[in-house]
């Protein structure tokens, strides 16, 4: 049966290449699938996702599990080229289901511009596995030059984010939970490295007195568990900085923000899994803003605030009112079981 289920299901839906050797492992010819000359280092993630429910209004689990690590792989700069993909499915799942998030996986792989080289399939019995976990991991090339990490942000840099905040987490607490709003608040699953390619290309200009060129980006981070209050806490502790950012600048759907203050959340820690924050140097900060707005998943881009010298490792807001408060790192899960 399981033999069935991969040549009849898996193997269609992922087909290339590597796959089809269907080995213990894949054997794969680097330098067949980096065709760019100048890069010169691998990036590497693993992540799983155990979702619940596993569809829900802006899609299910599969394309999470794909995006979720395309973006890893994009925070470091990376072009993603192949994946692999784990299922853990649990006794009674209807094929139905499984073939929808399959079918869906694999049009996030097409979308995104990468493969499935490797997979395995496990079954576990019935109560010991909620429907279906999806482990992936990812592979990409960074170009040289590239130099993003958490713990590049300078003093005087500038923070961005690529557009709203919360739609994720939201959207999985209304089916959830069984809220209705007037209008449908739907996830940003969405994969990022394209994104920041274009964001990379801002880059190709002498900037400075000495014709330098600069780094158009120092950080890059997704924002998923815990939203962006720990998406900045992380990147000021790791840079040893402070980050101070205005509330107001934040972009928010407003039935997100409605949704927030009828379930008592702070918008900025509640998960997204198409957004992205950015620190950039001063001097590249409009023009890289200008081209995250010109892509499909950067339209509602906006700078939110800047690097500090002062008080490193924290992060403050200044509120709607003026005044400032300290936006601390979520503690425990607001939102179990967003991805």
């Amino acid at each position: 049966m399981m033999a069935d289920l991969i040549e009849h299901l898996f193997a269609p839906a992922f087909d290339n290449e590597w796959l089809a050797q269907m080995g213990d492992a894949s054997a794969i010819d680097l330098l067949s699938i980096i065709h760019d000359p100048t890069s010169e280092k691998l990036a590497f993630t693993t992540d799983s996702f155990v979702v619940s429910p596993l569809f829900f209004p802006g899609g299910n689990i599969g394309e999470l599990a794909v995006y979720g690590t395309i973006n890893d792989l994009a925070m470091r700069g990376a072009k993603p080229l192949l994946l692999s993909a784990g299922f853990i499915l649990e006794e009674g799942l209807p094929m139905e289901t499984l073939g929808n998030i399959v079918a869906a996986m694999a049009q996030a792989c097409r979308k995104a511009g990468v493969k499935v080289a490797a997979g395995d399939t496990k079954v576990v019995q019935r109560g010991h596995g909620d429907g279906l976990y999806i482990s992936t991991s990812g592979i990409g090339v960074i170009p040289v030059g590239v130099e993003i990490g958490p713990a590049n942000a300078r003093p005087g840099d500038v923070v961005m984010v690529s557009g709203t905040m919360g739609d994720h987490g939201i959207a999985i607490m209304s089916v959830r939970e069984g809220l209705t709003f007037q209008t449908e608040i739907r996830s940003d699953t969405a994969p990022l490295n394209g994104l920041v390619e274009a964001m990379l290309k801002t880059g190709n200009f002498e900037v400075s007195k000495n014709s330098e060129v600069c780094q158009p980006i120092h950080c890059l981070r997704d924002a998923t568990r815990g939203g962006l209050a720990a998406v900045l806490n992380e990147l000021a502790g790791s840079s040893k900085v402070g980050i101070e950012f205005d509330e107001r600048k934040v972009p928010l759907r407003p039935e997100v923000n409605a949704a927030c203050e009828m379930l008592g959340l702070d918008p900025l820690h509640v998960a997204n899994e198409g957004k992205l924050v950015a620190i950039v140097p001063e001097q590249v900060a409009e023009p890289v803003l200008a081209a995250m707005r010109t892509h499909e998943y950067g339209q509602a881009a906006a700078i939110i605030g800047c690097v500090v010298a002062e008080h490193p490792g924290l992060v403050t807001a200044k509120t709607s009112i003026g005044g400032m408060r300290v936006v601390d790192i979520p503690a425990g899960e607001l939102l179990p079981r967003i991805c």
